[in-house]
Protein backbone atom coordinates (compact mmCIF):
# COMPACT_ATOMS: atom_id res chain seq x y z
CA UNK A 1 0.00 0.00 0.00
CA UNK A 2 1.39 2.95 -1.09
CA UNK A 3 -0.49 5.66 -0.01
CA UNK A 4 -3.75 5.09 2.23
CA UNK A 5 -6.30 7.94 4.21
CA UNK A 6 -4.20 10.48 3.73
CA UNK A 7 -5.85 13.78 2.39
CA UNK A 8 -8.87 11.40 1.81
CA UNK A 9 -9.36 11.98 5.67
CA UNK A 10 -10.58 15.28 4.58
CA UNK A 11 -13.26 13.84 2.54
CA UNK A 12 -14.32 10.54 4.72
CA UNK A 13 -16.85 11.53 6.36
CA UNK A 14 -18.66 12.71 3.64
CA UNK A 15 -18.28 9.53 1.57
CA UNK A 16 -19.54 7.05 4.74
CA UNK A 17 -22.78 8.87 4.97
CA UNK A 18 -24.56 5.92 4.30
CA UNK A 19 -23.02 3.61 6.73
CA UNK A 20 -25.74 2.85 9.56
CA UNK A 21 -23.51 4.31 12.54
CA UNK A 22 -26.29 4.03 15.11
CA UNK A 23 -27.00 0.41 14.01
CA UNK A 24 -23.67 -0.08 15.25
CA UNK A 25 -23.57 1.18 18.46
CA UNK A 26 -26.93 -1.03 19.24
CA UNK A 27 -25.03 -3.90 18.67
CA UNK A 28 -22.05 -2.81 20.59
CA UNK A 29 -24.85 -1.80 23.37
CA UNK A 30 -26.58 -5.04 23.45
CA UNK A 31 -23.07 -6.90 23.27
CA UNK A 32 -21.64 -4.79 26.65
CA UNK A 33 -25.00 -5.02 27.89
CA UNK A 34 -25.10 -2.20 28.57
CA UNK A 35 -22.02 0.86 27.10
CA UNK A 36 -23.05 3.42 29.94
CA UNK A 37 -19.50 3.82 31.77
CA UNK A 38 -18.03 0.90 30.05
CA UNK A 39 -14.33 1.05 28.40
CA UNK A 40 -14.67 0.37 25.04
CA UNK A 41 -11.56 0.33 22.31
CA UNK A 42 -12.36 1.48 19.03
CA UNK A 43 -9.97 -0.03 16.96
CA UNK A 44 -8.99 1.21 13.45
CA UNK A 45 -10.99 4.55 14.70
CA UNK A 46 -10.75 6.57 11.69
CA UNK A 47 -12.02 10.13 11.86
CA UNK A 48 -14.26 8.86 15.28
CA UNK A 49 -17.41 8.91 14.03
CA UNK A 50 -18.36 5.89 15.97
CA UNK A 51 -16.41 6.67 18.80
CA UNK A 52 -18.03 9.99 19.25
CA UNK A 53 -21.58 8.04 19.19
CA UNK A 54 -20.47 6.05 22.08
CA UNK A 55 -18.65 8.59 24.40
CA UNK A 56 -22.09 10.47 23.91
CA UNK A 57 -24.27 7.29 25.82
CA UNK A 58 -21.79 7.16 28.25
CA UNK A 59 -18.60 5.14 27.23
CA UNK A 60 -15.21 5.85 28.32
CA UNK A 61 -13.16 5.65 24.75
CA UNK A 62 -10.13 4.78 23.22
CA UNK A 63 -9.70 5.39 19.81
CA UNK A 64 -6.85 3.77 18.07
CA UNK A 65 -5.90 4.02 14.52
CA UNK A 66 -2.89 4.07 12.17
CA UNK A 67 -3.96 7.20 10.27
CA UNK A 68 -2.35 10.49 11.94
CA UNK A 69 -4.47 12.60 9.52
CA UNK A 70 -7.71 10.44 10.60
CA UNK A 71 -7.12 10.94 14.36
CA UNK A 72 -6.41 15.29 13.74
CA UNK A 73 -9.98 14.85 12.24
CA UNK A 74 -11.21 12.75 15.22
CA UNK A 75 -9.81 14.68 17.97
CA UNK A 76 -11.15 17.85 16.34
CA UNK A 77 -14.38 15.99 16.26
CA UNK A 78 -14.40 15.11 19.61
CA UNK A 79 -13.26 18.25 21.42
CA UNK A 80 -15.75 20.30 19.55
CA UNK A 81 -18.52 18.36 21.55
CA UNK A 82 -16.60 18.31 24.77
CA UNK A 83 -16.30 14.57 24.92
CA UNK A 84 -13.15 12.99 26.89
CA UNK A 85 -12.34 10.62 24.35
CA UNK A 86 -8.57 9.23 23.96
CA UNK A 87 -7.18 9.06 20.67
CA UNK A 88 -4.14 6.62 20.23
CA UNK A 89 -2.07 6.49 16.80
CA UNK A 90 -1.05 2.25 16.88
CA UNK A 91 -1.03 -0.21 14.55
CA UNK A 92 -4.03 -2.96 15.47
CA UNK A 93 -1.90 -5.72 15.03
CA UNK A 94 0.83 -4.40 17.51
CA UNK A 95 -2.18 -2.85 19.87
CA UNK A 96 -0.49 -2.72 23.30
CA UNK A 97 -0.69 -0.68 26.66
CA UNK A 98 -4.15 -1.91 27.38
CA UNK A 99 -5.69 -3.68 29.96
CA UNK A 100 -9.37 -4.39 31.63
CA UNK A 101 -11.35 -3.14 28.98
CA UNK A 102 -14.96 -4.13 28.54
CA UNK A 103 -15.39 -4.27 24.94
CA UNK A 104 -13.57 -3.46 21.60
CA UNK A 105 -14.63 -3.13 18.62
CA UNK A 106 -13.17 -3.29 14.95
CA UNK A 107 -15.81 -1.40 12.67
CA UNK A 108 -16.79 -1.07 8.66
CA UNK A 109 -14.21 -3.54 7.38
CA UNK A 110 -10.58 -2.13 8.99
CA UNK A 111 -9.75 -5.48 9.76
CA UNK A 112 -9.65 -6.59 6.19
CA UNK A 113 -6.30 -3.55 5.48
CA UNK A 114 -4.14 -6.54 7.57
CA UNK A 115 -3.09 -8.48 4.34
CA UNK A 116 -1.40 -11.44 6.45
CA UNK A 117 -3.02 -14.22 8.46
CA UNK A 118 -0.02 -13.67 11.21
CA UNK A 119 -1.02 -10.21 11.46
CA UNK A 120 -4.68 -11.27 11.62
CA UNK A 121 -4.01 -13.47 14.52
CA UNK A 122 -1.73 -11.00 16.42
CA UNK A 123 -4.22 -8.41 16.74
CA UNK A 124 -7.19 -11.10 18.13
CA UNK A 125 -4.33 -12.22 20.60
CA UNK A 126 -3.81 -8.46 21.45
CA UNK A 127 -7.27 -7.35 22.01
CA UNK A 128 -7.80 -10.28 23.88
CA UNK A 129 -4.82 -9.16 26.51
CA UNK A 130 -6.75 -5.89 26.39
CA UNK A 131 -10.13 -7.08 27.58
CA UNK A 132 -11.28 -7.83 31.05
CA UNK A 133 -12.31 -11.62 31.61
CA UNK A 134 -16.09 -11.52 30.13
CA UNK A 135 -15.17 -8.56 27.62
CA UNK A 136 -16.37 -8.71 23.84
CA UNK A 137 -14.81 -8.54 20.99
CA UNK A 138 -17.19 -7.10 17.37
CA UNK A 139 -16.40 -6.74 14.37
CA UNK A 140 -16.99 -7.16 10.74
CA UNK A 141 -15.01 -7.78 7.61
CA UNK A 142 -15.74 -8.11 3.99
CA UNK A 143 -16.93 -11.42 2.54
CA UNK A 144 -15.30 -13.83 0.34
CA UNK A 145 -17.99 -13.00 -2.45
CA UNK A 146 -17.67 -9.36 -2.20
CA UNK A 147 -14.08 -9.51 -2.42
CA UNK A 148 -13.75 -12.06 -4.94
CA UNK A 149 -16.90 -10.85 -6.99
CA UNK A 150 -18.31 -7.81 -6.34
CA UNK A 151 -14.87 -5.79 -6.37
CA UNK A 152 -14.29 -6.98 -9.77
CA UNK A 153 -17.48 -5.28 -11.05
CA UNK A 154 -15.43 -2.05 -11.20
CA UNK A 155 -14.90 0.37 -11.96
CA UNK A 156 -17.22 2.34 -10.08
CA UNK A 157 -17.53 5.92 -9.81
CA UNK A 158 -19.18 8.48 -7.75
CA UNK A 159 -20.14 12.14 -8.27
CA UNK A 160 -22.21 14.47 -6.11
CA UNK A 161 -21.41 17.66 -7.30
CA UNK A 162 -18.30 18.57 -4.89
CA UNK A 163 -16.88 15.10 -4.29
CA UNK A 164 -16.16 12.81 -7.70
CA UNK A 165 -14.43 9.77 -7.96
CA UNK A 166 -13.24 6.92 -10.26
CA UNK A 167 -12.86 3.81 -8.02
CA UNK A 168 -10.48 1.06 -10.19
CA UNK A 169 -10.28 -2.59 -8.51
CA UNK A 170 -8.55 -5.54 -9.60
CA UNK A 171 -7.90 -8.75 -8.22
CA UNK A 172 -5.05 -8.96 -5.33
CA UNK A 173 -2.04 -11.51 -5.21
CA UNK A 174 -3.20 -13.06 -2.32
CA UNK A 175 -6.62 -14.97 -1.85
CA UNK A 176 -9.82 -13.13 -1.37
CA UNK A 177 -7.56 -9.47 -1.60
CA UNK A 178 -8.27 -6.77 -3.93
CA UNK A 179 -6.33 -3.71 -4.78
CA UNK A 180 -7.90 -0.27 -5.32
CA UNK A 181 -6.35 3.04 -6.88
CA UNK A 182 -9.06 5.75 -6.53
CA UNK A 183 -8.88 9.26 -8.68
CA UNK A 184 -10.73 12.04 -6.60
CA UNK A 185 -11.78 15.03 -7.68
CA UNK A 186 -12.67 17.75 -5.09
CA UNK A 187 -14.42 21.34 -5.91
CA UNK A 188 -12.50 23.95 -3.92
CA UNK A 189 -13.56 27.80 -3.28
CA UNK A 190 -13.16 28.84 -6.46
CA UNK A 191 -14.93 26.44 -8.13
CA UNK A 192 -11.94 24.51 -9.79
CA UNK A 193 -11.59 21.00 -8.90
CA UNK A 194 -8.52 19.49 -7.14
CA UNK A 195 -7.00 15.91 -7.75
CA UNK A 196 -5.58 13.21 -5.61
CA UNK A 197 -4.91 9.60 -5.99
CA UNK A 198 -5.67 6.95 -2.95
CA UNK A 199 -4.28 3.43 -3.06
CA UNK A 200 -5.78 0.65 -0.98
CA UNK A 201 -5.50 -3.21 -0.36
CA UNK A 202 -7.59 -5.15 1.52
CA UNK A 203 -7.63 -8.93 2.14
CA UNK A 204 -10.63 -10.90 3.53
CA UNK A 205 -10.80 -14.57 5.46
CA UNK A 206 -13.59 -17.30 4.93
CA UNK A 207 -15.79 -17.29 7.78
CA UNK A 208 -14.39 -20.77 9.29
CA UNK A 209 -10.74 -18.92 9.31
CA UNK A 210 -11.60 -16.40 11.23
CA UNK A 211 -13.16 -18.74 13.25
CA UNK A 212 -10.31 -20.77 13.55
CA UNK A 213 -8.11 -17.75 14.33
CA UNK A 214 -10.56 -16.31 17.00
CA UNK A 215 -10.48 -19.35 19.01
CA UNK A 216 -6.55 -19.95 18.33
CA UNK A 217 -6.59 -16.49 20.53
CA UNK A 218 -8.92 -18.08 23.33
CA UNK A 219 -12.21 -16.34 22.02
CA UNK A 220 -15.92 -18.02 22.54
CA UNK A 221 -17.67 -16.82 20.07
CA UNK A 222 -21.09 -16.14 20.49
CA UNK A 223 -22.64 -15.14 16.98
CA UNK A 224 -21.59 -14.72 13.59
CA UNK A 225 -24.18 -12.96 11.16
CA UNK A 226 -24.83 -11.39 8.30
CA UNK A 227 -25.66 -7.61 5.85
CA UNK A 228 -26.92 -5.92 9.79
CA UNK A 229 -29.35 -8.50 9.88
CA UNK A 230 -29.76 -10.62 12.89
CA UNK A 231 -29.38 -13.72 9.89
CA UNK A 232 -26.68 -16.03 9.39
CA UNK A 233 -24.23 -15.60 6.33
CA UNK A 234 -24.90 -17.16 2.85
CA UNK A 235 -23.16 -17.34 0.00
CA UNK A 236 -23.73 -14.05 -1.15
CA UNK A 237 -23.57 -11.90 2.18
CA UNK A 238 -21.46 -9.37 1.22
CA UNK A 239 -20.54 -7.61 5.20
CA UNK A 240 -20.23 -10.75 8.11
CA UNK A 241 -20.01 -9.30 11.83
CA UNK A 242 -18.39 -11.28 14.54
CA UNK A 243 -19.51 -10.94 18.28
CA UNK A 244 -16.61 -13.10 20.41
CA UNK A 245 -16.16 -12.87 24.12
CA UNK A 246 -13.05 -13.57 26.62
Amino acid sequence: MTQSYTEFAAVYDELMTDIPYDAYVDLLDEAAGGIAGKRVLDIGCGTGLLSVKLAKIGAKVTGIDLSAEMLAVAEGRAKALSLPVQFIEQPMQQLAGFTGFDLAVIAIDSLNYLADQEDVQATFQQIYASLAVGGALVFDVHSTFKTDVIFMEGPFTFDDGRIAYIWETEEGEQPHSVDSELAFFIQEANGLYRRFDEVHSQRTFAVHDYVEMLMEAGFSVERIFADWEDEPPHEESERIFFQVRK
